[in-house]
């Protein structure tokens, strides 16, 4: 992917952390991409604000009541932008199936826990933290995989694995790996800009 460069678009429902450390790096030049579009589905979304404020194009697209309109206008605004790497930052909606096929391996999430074991609807914040923690794990990991048709299903593209304390709780480790994440997401797309590693077939 890096000989045709990476055109970022970005999805968000709310702060889009790991999209304001990527928009950052790439203001300051530690990322060798462009950031085209960020979308959210929330209207009052804290990230549109901090995109907007960066000079980057922001869309609001509503999905609730109509998510198979929502989904042709969101392919729709991702394509003419000119988008080929989708950045999921805490978005909080199913992607539907036009978008997923025109984008297809070109969507990447990030999961706050061991995959595929702990993945899966309804598996998400510290839902996931807890069910680590009543596993009586000793690490746990954030992983940054495809987005495919199921929840947590597409192919892994990188991880990030943390041991846990003795006395680790679902809030501590929540708060332990959600401060790690953007640094995470960022580094690893530094990595498929350098072409040290290629994203795997969707």
């Amino acid at each position: 992917m890096n000989s045709e460069g990476l055109r970022l678009g970005f999805l968000a429902s709310r702060n889009g952390s790991s999209m304001r450390a990527i928009l950052q790096a790439i203001a300051q030049n530690d990322l060798a991409a462009e950031a085209r579009l960020v979308v959210s589905n929330n209207r009052t979304a804290p990230a549109l604000a901090y995109a907007e404020a960066a000079g980057v194009e922001t869309a609001w697209i509503p999905t609730k009541h109509d998510p198979q309109a929502a989904d042709q206008a969101l392919t729709k605004a991702m394509a003419d932008a000119g988008v080929n790497l989708v950045i999921l930052s805490g978005y909080l909606r199913r992607l539907g199936p036009i978008f997923l096929e025109r984008f297809r391996g070109r969507v990447l999430n990030i999961h706050p826990g061991p995959l595929p074991a702990f993945g899966g609807e309804g598996m998400y914040g510290r839902r996931v933290h807890e069910a680590v923690i009543a596993q009586g794990l000793g690490q746990s990991a954030a992983v940054i995989h495809l987005v495919d048709g199921e929840y947590d299903h597409g192919p892994e593209v990188a991880r990030l694995e943390l041991s846990l304390a003795p006395d680790e709780t679902a809030e501590s480790l929540e708060a332990r790996l959600t401060a790690l994440e953007p640094g995470f997401y960022l580094r690893t797309l530094q990595e498929i800009a350098r072409g040290e590693r290629v994203l795997p077939a969707g």
